[in-house]
């Protein structure tokens, strides 16, 4: 039971209560104490330590719908959150975690086994596109992986465990063995020891998609100081055309990859990549403009310039 803090100004007086699946040790009338200028990371901690789950289980709102989540951030007082005294917070338990950078790390090792399997067990006599095709793609997820481990910095530290297996579907399967299975079919292969000209084009568009995708990355990370939650208006190559120039180079990358492969499952692969890539930039471009009214200049496209 939090205990009210004494010979303090302004005090919050919060009672709690469960919000979905009742936690058992949050049964009851509970009541913390807090003051108005505490950060709202503060509230979490505390309902933290009654409830014996860790914070990253647990999403506060200010109503029994949950649309109007307290986010568990430092920068962000109780005031802030609209929390005044006697307000009324709900709390779900999320369930069990799992850490984003883990997902990322899980993600990507599908391709990274998946594809040189497939490649040995299939081919006998490889093309030079078809083994050139092994190696941008093997570049590409080491890449990723390499960026999840020392590059990304996150939004929220974890995501429910189930949806590891929902993620990971997209990687091991689609671009893992859906992608390989054709992409290194015998019917494919050919005898010729000379890649066609259309891949030295393609070869190029990998190259800059990969390079310019790693310096977006590098600059969204500086956005965000480590261990900090703050957010600023991104600005670089790209950031004037689209509202995430990552995944506009990310689809140039793979569009190189297309054109060394001349498979169907590339294609495919891209087709569904940019879908889910256009949500999540709508969903950025909606952030950005909500949080920065009125310096955030407004972008049209998303993923593709004139495109989406």
């Amino acid at each position: 039971m939090g205990r009210p803090l004494a010979n303090m100004a302004s005090l919050v007086n919060i009672n709690v209560r469960p919000r979905g699946k009742p936690i058992k040790s949050l049964q009851g009338d509970i009541h913390i104490s807090l003051r108005e200028s505490d950060s709202a990371a503060l509230l979490y901690q505390k309902l933290s330590e009654e409830s014996g789950l860790s914070v990253h289980r647990l999403r506060i709102s200010l109503g029994r719908d949950g649309d109007q989540v307290v986010a568990n951030a430092t920068s962000s007082t109780l005031s802030d959150a609209g929390i005044a005294d006697g307000a009324v917070v709900y709390v779900k338990d999320l369930g069990p975690q799992i850490g984003w950078r883990t997902v990322y790390v899980i993600e990507y090792l599908g391709p990274l086994a998946i594809h040189p399997l497939l490649y040995h067990l299939r081919l006998a006599k490889p093309s030079p596109a078809q083994t050139l095709t092994l190696y941008m793609i093997m570049g590409q997820f080491a890449k990723r992986e390499l960026e999840s481990l020392f590059v990304h910095r996150f939004s929220n530290a974890t995501m429910p465990f189930r949806n590891v297996f929902k993620n990971s579907f997209h990687y091991w399967v689609l671009s893992g063995a859906l992608l390989a299975w054709f992409a290194y079919s015998p019917e494919m292969s050919v005898s010729s020891t000379a890649l066609p000209p259309l891949s030295y084009f393609g070869i190029f568009l990998y190259a800059v998609g990969v390079s310019m995708n790693t310096y977006v990355h590098l600059i969204q990370r500086s956005l965000r100081p480590a261990g900090t939650d703050q957010r600023r208006i991104p600005s670089g190559p790209g950031f004037a055309w689209v509202t995430c120039p990552n995944y506009m180079f990310e689809t140039l990358t793979w569009t190189g990859v297309f054109l060394v492969s001349r498979s169907w499952s590339v294609l495919l692969f891209i087709v569904v990549s940019v879908a889910q890539m256009k949500v999540w930039a709508d969903k950025k471009e909606a952030r950005y403009r909500r949080e920065f009214p009125d310096a955030y200049i407004k972008k049209k496209y998303g993923v593709i310039p004139g495109i989406l």
